[in-house]
């Protein structure tokens, strides 16, 4: 009581301290009920406020643990309490496995149920925060503390004008704790937050630091478990960001991290930036900047998050913010051994939600980055599913904003694939969405693929169909872009039941942000191109009113991102309509195409080519040739998925089915296959023969052979382009004559 109250732990005290914890043992079957209550209370109180662990202290509890259970029947209200208050207290302090502690916690239980009515609100505040607290630390939820919670839930509301400010923070937080560890379905839960809430507001001004932050912690976890945002719920945090403020000099560095994860938490469930919750940030961030080296790993984390939480919902990146995510990036490295599979996940998602924001490759951020990574590798048995999710979606967000796909990133991604498989049944809608999203953009930057992406590609696909009803627009539009980038890596009978499944769920939604729509936009017009490549299946008409609807929501909209006007453009071109604008392309012509088009032009001088031409619209094109309506492209590594020069991506099929749509015929050549004049030849005479013009005669088989194993064309009459059937050269002239070819005996393929 005396250390509770600031007696300072002199030498003297600490001697005195010493003497006695020996004499616990020695006189252990002297100890009536109230004498054991008091002293494990003792106990747990000076750990709580610093005392070390000494092995005095831990053989003093050892030896009182054991008359818990021996004098059960004897405690009352107020031993009852204390017990299970120290209980959860030296549980909390890591004391968990010391022998006796679960046999004394299940012994006492039942006769909470017993001293029912015998305990005032203070016991009750004290109770539940002490379960709470021993569930937070891997009690398990036997019958006895769920008949315990039961019981004493009813009270909170019969007893709700008497609890002082210590209870009503107490309260709050074990009730959002609880929820927290899976308890929300306890009957009389709600009741009881819904009958404290009101008193938050009438006790604001006794709370002190701890309170505040204790209770807009629990706010941000009730409201983030599924609690209504009623008024009083409202009335409550509106008054707490108040004493922010006021108090800020007096939160320590947990209370501070637990504050701004908190305000991070209730803005991304929907609380509007209002005035004091901005100035309840900006109270914060120097004295977190002040604090900065007192932070442990999970503050570290908790904080990281919160910045890249709020910037992500819109908050200002002011100079302070900025100063403290540099003051903080530098302890990740320092405290690297310290972090556990959540906290990885938390802070690899957290960098790349800054870097998406605007946050600069600063060499801080290099660092952090660089320590967290091979963690990633050694603890990999230990992510949950959304964990794994969180981690490669940062993972492919940091590859998408300008980091290199280094060693360490290769590994960790390579290490965390094939627990895709393992956790498929505990990823969430937006888990999965995330993830294929990940995959898709990995893949878009030249991740290869590797068996366990494929593996883990095929385990997510059929959970899409699975959870359909359960996603939300965000991860539709994601799904559907995501699955349409992936072109020909996912077979066209998945993407269209996929889409049909999906899509009248986004058309059908009045509200959509318009990132939604020009994401879910993009990935329908990829699936109506790739059907349109293929004569044989079945046109989807309603995905193309689907098109025309999501367009007519976007045509009056200014779109400042270049990519976004392309899309809206290529969707006019598909859907015949006006393009409301005129988007700009970049050209960049390769030393490759040079080389072919003066070879082309060489070897045909009457032949006009026009370069990097942009067509009704659309992306340019390498080389068109006006007078026969051809197009030629020279198909680099990013028009296929993974760099394979075998799967097309989704960009390059709607590319190809726009042009053909616009009636070009389409001539794709590998950049691979124009490594040299020998390789070229094929395709020029395959050229002149799509032109008219009769080929010379080569009679060199092997040059046949490099022309057939060389030369697809997409457009031609009635063949699948996805087939990526390869044309003799004897092929190609029967096309244009109509007439047999001469063939030797032995057919080169």
């Amino acid at each position: 009581k005396l250390v509770d109250s600031g007696q300072g732990q002199t030498p003297e005290f600490n001697e005195a301290m010493a003497s006695l914890l020996p004499l616990v043992n020695a006189q252990k079957d002297q100890f009536i009920p109230q004498h054991i209550a008091n002293l494990l209370w003792a106990m747990a109180k000076l750990v709580d406020n610093g005392r070390k662990q000494t092995p005095g202290l831990k053989g003093a509890v050892a030896a009182l643990l054991p008359l818990v259970n021996a004098q059960k029947d004897q405690f009352n209200a107020q031993g009852i309490t204390s017990l299970l208050w120290a209980m959860a207290k030296l549980v909390d302090t890591r004391q968990h496995r010391t022998p006796g502690l679960k046999e004394a916690v299940a012994a006492l239980l039942p006769h909470v149920n017993a001293q029912k009515d015998s305990f005032i609100p203070q016991h009750i505040a004290n109770l539940l925060w002490a379960m709470a607290k021993l569930l937070d630390n891997g009690q398990e939820p036997t019958s006895g503390l769920e008949e315990a919670l039961a019981v004493l839930l009813p009270h909170v509301n019969a007893q709700k004008d008497q609890f002082d400010a210590q209870g009503i923070a107490n309260l709050l937080w074990a009730m959002a704790k609880l929820v927290d560890t899976r308890q929300h379905r306890t009957p009389g839960l709600k009741e009881a937050v819904a009958a404290l809430l009101p008193h938050v507001n009438a006790q604001k001004d006794s709370f002190i630091p701890q309170h505040i932050a204790n209770l807009l912690w629990a706010m941000a976890k009730l409201v983030g478990s599924g609690q209504e945002r009623t008024p009083e719920f409202n009335g409550a945090v509106v008054a707490l960001l108040a004493h922010v403020n006021a108090q800020k000099a007096n939160f320590n560095p947990q209370e501070s991290a637990n504050l701004l994860w908190a305000m991070a938490k209730l803005v991304d469930n929907g609380q509007e930036p209002t005035p004091e919750l901005k100035e309840a940030v900006a109270a914060l961030l120097p004295h977190v900047n002040a604090q900065k080296d007192q932070f442990d790993a999970q503050g570290i984390a908790n904080l990281l998050w919160a910045m890249a939480k709020l910037v992500d919902n819109g908050h200002e990146q002011t100079p302070e913010l900025n100063e403290t995510v540099a003051a903080l990036l530098p302890l990740v490295n320092a405290q690297k051994d310290q972090f556990n599979p959540q906290h990885i996940a938390n802070l690899l998602w957290a960098m790349a939600k800054l870097v998406n924001n605007g946050q600069e490759w600063t060499p801080g951020l290099k660092e952090a980055l660089a320590a967290l990574l091979p963690l990633v590798n050694a603890q990999k048995d230990q992510f949950n599913a959304q964990g794994i999710a969180n981690l490669l979606w940062a993972m492919a967000k940091l590859v998408d904003s300008g980091q290199k796909p280094t060693q360490e990133l290769k590994e960790a991604l390579a290490t965390l694939l094939p627990h895709v498989n393992a956790q498929k049944a505990n990823f969430k809608p937006q888990g999965i969405a995330n993830l294929l999203w990940a995959m898709a953009k990995l893949l878009d930057h030249g991740q290869e693929q590797t068996p366990e992406l494929k593996e883990a590609l095929a385990t997510l696909l059929p959970l899409v169909n699975a959870q359909k009803a359960n996603f939300k627009p965000q991860g539709i539009a994601n799904l559907l872009w995501a699955m349409a980038k992936l072109g020909e890596l996912v077979e066209l009978n998945v993407v269209t039941s996929t889409f049909e499944s999906l899509v009248f769920r986004i058309s059908e939604n009045p509200q959509l942000s318009q990132k939604t729509i020009l994401m879910s936009l993009w990935g329908i017009m990829v699936c109506c191109a790739r059907l349109s490549l293929v004569s044989t299946a079945n046109k989807n008409h309603m995905l193309e009113k689907h098109m025309d609807d999501l367009f007519n929501r976007l045509e009056n909209t200014f779109l400042h991102n270049e990519e976004d006007q392309r899309t809206i453009a290529q969707a006019a071109s598909w859907l015949g309509r006006a393009c409301p604008v005129v988007p700009h392309y970049h050209t960049n012509i390769s030393n490759t195409q040079v080389d072919f088009r003066d070879q082309l032009k060489s070897s045909i001088p009457s032949l006009r080519i026009e370069e990097e031409k942009s067509l009704i619209s659309l992306p340019p094109v390498d080389l068109l040739l006006p007078d026969h309506n051809m197009v030629i492209e020279i198909q680099g590594p990013f028009h296929y998925v993974g760099g394979d020069f075998n799967t097309r991506n989704g960009s390059t099929l709607l590319k190809i089915a726009l042009l053909q749509k616009a009636g070009f015929e389409v001539i794709e050549i590998p950049v691979t296959m124009l490594c040299n004049q020998d390789l070229m030849k094929p395709y020029i005479d395959q050229i002149k023969t799509r032109t008219g013009i009769p080929p010379q005669e080569h009679g060199s088989v092997s040059l046949k052979r490099r022309w057939a194993d060389a030369a697809y064309v997409t457009a031609d009459k009635g063949r699948q382009p996805s087939d990526h059937r390869y044309l003799t050269a004897e092929e190609h002239l029967e096309e244009q004559t109509g007439k047999p070819a001469k063939r030797k005996k032995k057919n080169s393929q």
